[in-house]
């Protein structure tokens, strides 16, 4: 959305989702293309479900109607509008299927162990990767052949809320002005922070304030602290974050940019994901001493009192410069300009010259 917002006003934009309520109220003019719902879809036989999957393909289960109908769908879009460039969130499948049906792809590079067949696949499938972070968070084992065809857009952090002070927001929420505090956060793509070492945290640091927002994940036997203390899902996130002193999250992408706009210490709890998305995005921003990455939750006093200590004397500098703030519009740009050049040609021959920046250019949302 951040980006699509950043397209010229006279650029076609369509957007293929399985869920359009996403876009309900989005303020651009766009085509909403809805799409079956793959997640859960049952494989009819059982020696359907035992066929192997082909080392170049990550997900591709036969027989199931929904994933056809899917395919088909996309294609014909594709074929309806004469699309100029599919960019695709993260399905190395569909790279590939956009190839197979002589369509430009881009890919929206993420970070982790994709050196298989199945993603080498894909990228070189596609004419470029737009990747929607700072290239010196980049991992040292991407390829120097595929990192000259990715765009580095810059951290892109798509809050929009305006940004109080500390002092600001501690007094719309009636915290202490002076106490250190810590904000753990969690969003909707985990099963929630853990509970139990947080309350060995807040016995580690009796004098810190530990404040918790999003989902907690409880194990039953935990002891509440008075220092603890656990908000839930909040309207208003930026607020807690422009409050804390230490901000302890997992490494999102939207989230490690958001806290580095505020400019925060950052202890970094990288969640499970695909092929290590989040561990190898949290090594590298160890690396960089952007933040603390924090693979295992500490279980004792001192293991949380020497994490604060690596926290407090961080040098923010080193996340901020990792933040965009133009991010959405270089990306925006960029797309722009590779739909242009790769067409510049064929408007001699299909219209005039002036056709060439119309051509469509469809984005999938799907929500995995």
């Amino acid at each position: 959305m951040a980006i699509v917002r950043e397209f010229s006003a006279d650029r076609p934009v369509s957007v293929m989702t399985a869920d359009p309520s996403l876009f309900d109220g989005f303020e651009r003019e766009i085509e909403i293309i809805a799409l079956p719902d793959m997640i859960g879809a049952d494989v009819p036989t059982p020696a359907l479900f035992d066929q192997p999957t082909p080392s170049v393909m990550h997900c591709v289960p036969m027989g199931v109607v929904e994933m056809r109908q899917t395919m088909r769908r996309i294609l014909d879009h594709l074929d309806d509008i004469d699309a100029g460039l599919f960019v695709i969130d993260v399905s190395a499948e569909l790279a590939l299927l956009s190839r197979i049906a002589s369509v430009p792809a881009v890919k929206i590079r993420m970070h982790g162990d994709r050196n298989d067949p199945g993603h080498r696949g894909a990228y070189e499938a596609c004419v470029g990767m737009l990747a929607p972070f700072d290239e010196a968070l980049e991992q040292e084992d991407y390829p120097a052949s595929l990192r000259e065809k990715t765009f580095y857009s810059g951290g892109l952090c798509t809050t929009a809320a305006e940004v109080p002070s500390r002092e600001a927001a501690r007094r719309r929420l009636g915290l202490d002005p002076d106490r250190e505090i810590v904000v753990a956060l969690t969003g909707g793509g985990g099963s929630g922070t853990p509970y139990a070492p947080l309350t060995v945290a807040a016995r580690a640091a009796p004098q810190t304030l530990f404040i918790t927002v999003g989902p907690l994940r409880r194990e039953g036997h935990e002891t509440d602290f008075a220092n603890l203390v656990n908000h839930g899902w909040v309207e208003n996130v930026i607020d807690y974050l422009a409050a804390s002193d230490i901000v302890l999250a997992s490494a999102g992408d939207n989230t490690v940019h958001e806290i580095a706009m505020l400019e925060r210490p950052f202890i970094v709890a990288p969640e499970w994901r695909y092929f290590g998305e989040q561990t190898r995005k949290a090594e590298r921003l160890a690396m960089l001493g952007a933040a603390v990455d924090m693979p295992v939750w500490p279980a004792d006093f001192a293991g949380w009192q020497s994490i604060l200590e690596r926290a407090r004397a961080l040098d923010v500098s080193q996340l901020s410069r990792l933040y965009e703030r133009d991010a959405a519009a270089r990306a925006a740009q960029w797309l722009e300009a590779c739909v242009d050049r790769l067409w510049a040609g064929a408007a001699e021959t299909e219209a005039t010259l002036d056709d060439v920046p119309a051509r469509v250019t469809p984005l999938n949302a799907s929500r995995s």
